[in-house]
């Protein structure tokens, strides 16, 4: 969530605590006309932290971040902030406060950076114009490109732009689970570490943050635990550090994320 004092002053979390989890995915499966994309996958995501799930191209990692969301069918369990949602429309979940930017970033190109953080504020539009514009201002200090460009079409935005507009628009509905689905795709290598110190930064601030990505590295670097996903199962897990030493993960990953950045 964005909160109360400003982002820029918020301190660093040195460890996460130990508390329930704030999503706790059980045994979550996924198919497209009767083939298997997700096979049985639990994870959790502890409040105030920063959760990856890396893995190479169709190992089922948008799949899975749709079935968390609500976006495609599945099965299994998930439970957020220990309420069982796997069987709740995505306007349900998004009340409750999760959030998902998709790798498409999915924004509207003829209409203005403004406007399309406007429309990313519908969730809590009773709150009035006080508060949005509160909100706004917030992701401004965020994201100052923004703030720059708060009259330009999103359309003409650069790639890295898009990216920012599109968690930008997240995080002004607050949410308490933001997800993030490849968010360094396309982009290049000091736009993407922008990006990840942007992410940094909203952990920083006790945002809970679950965060998709092929680039492996990156993403060990500012996680605090980690998943490998292959061909729909979770193959690896553990602490995000104990993770990057890992010889399998290095020799698989992080030689190729390291060429990449």
């Amino acid at each position: 969530m964005l909160l109360e004092a400003p982002l820029l002053e918020a301190p660093l979390l040195e460890a996460p605590l130990l508390e329930a989890p704030l999503l706790e995915a059980k045994d979550v499966t996924v198919a497209y006309g009767g083939i298997g994309a997700v096979h049985g996958v639990s994870l959790a995501v502890a409040p105030g932290t920063i959760t990856t799930v890396i893995g190479p191209n169709g190992a089922g990692k948008t799949s899975l971040l749709g079935a968390l969301m609500g976006v495609v069918r599945s099965g299994g369990s998930v439970r957020f902030d220990g309420v069982e949602v796997a069987a709740l429309p995505i306007e349900a979940r998004v009340r409750m406060g999760l959030c998902l930017v998709p790798e498409t970033r999915a924004l509207f190109a003829t209409m203005s950076v403004a406007e399309n953080l406007e429309l990313g504020f519908f969730r809590l539009r009773s709150l009035g114009r006080v508060e949005r514009a509160r909100a706004m201002d917030e992701v401004f200090a965020l994201f100052p490109r923004l703030a720059e460009r708060r009259r330009q079409a999103a359309g003409t935005l650069s790639g890295g732009e898009r990216q920012m507009l599109a968690m930008g628009r997240a995080l002004m509905a607050r949410p308490r689970l933001l997800m993030l689905d490849e968010p360094s795709l396309g982009l290049a290598p000091l736009i993407v570490r922008e990006i990840f110190a942007i992410i940094v930064r909203l952990r920083a601030a006790g945002s809970s943050i679950l965060l998709v990505e092929q680039n492996a590295r990156a993403a060990l670097e500012v996680a605090d635990t980690a998943y490998v996903l292959e061909g729909g199962l979770v193959t690896l897990s553990g602490p995000a550090r104990k993770m990057a030493g890992d010889k399998r993960v290095v020799e698989t990953y992080l030689g190729l994320a390291e060429s990449e950045t």
